[in-house]
């Protein structure tokens, strides 16, 4: 009996566990006429997203290119790198809501051509479920904006 009330006592101060998430992967791929190693040097600088979105992005803590760098984009959105390797890097919002990461990348093809690859990820739990189709569509349709004109970037002279 004493062992029962313990367990009981127990659970009764255990903290609630946690809801489960509703993940979503986005994987965008293109196309570039341009080695791997020329693309990422003209795509791979991590406030380069302000030009792709068209607004500001500015590193405020950190080195570029560098896990642990934190920038800001649009004054507002903050993002670290938490990963990177000699052709991508990996960041995640410090925003904790919906478990928000990116990861930019440029695989080689061939030796005049590569592709750029990028992959979306968040727990969409905390959107009302009405509205987490229309998320993952407006999130999908910007980000494959934002890869046309790394594209272009990418190609220019």
């Amino acid at each position: 009996m004493k062992a029962f009330i313990l367990a009981a006592a127990a659970l009764a101060v255990a903290p609630a566990a946690a809801h489960a998430g509703d993940y979503v992967s986005i994987v965008q791929e293109a196309a570039v006429k341009a080695p791997a190693e020329t693309v990422w040097k003209k795509v791979g600088g991590y406030c380069d997203i302000g030009a792709w979105m068209k607004t500001t992005c500015e590193i405020t803590q950190g080195t570029d290119r560098e896990v642990g760098a934190l920038r800001k984009i649009a004054g507002r959105v903050e993002e670290v790198i938490v990963a990177r390797t000699p052709l991508s890097y990996t960041y995640a919002d410090v925003d904790p809501k919906i478990l928000y990461h990116g990861t930019v990348e440029v695989r080689p093809v061939d030796a005049r051509t590569s592709k750029i690859v990028y992959t979306l990820f968040f727990d969409q739990a905390s959107i009302p479920a009405e509205q987490r189709e229309a998320n993952k569509t407006r999130r999908a349709q910007m980000f494959a904006g934002v890869l046309k004109t790394m594209v272009a970037t990418a190609e220019a002279p």
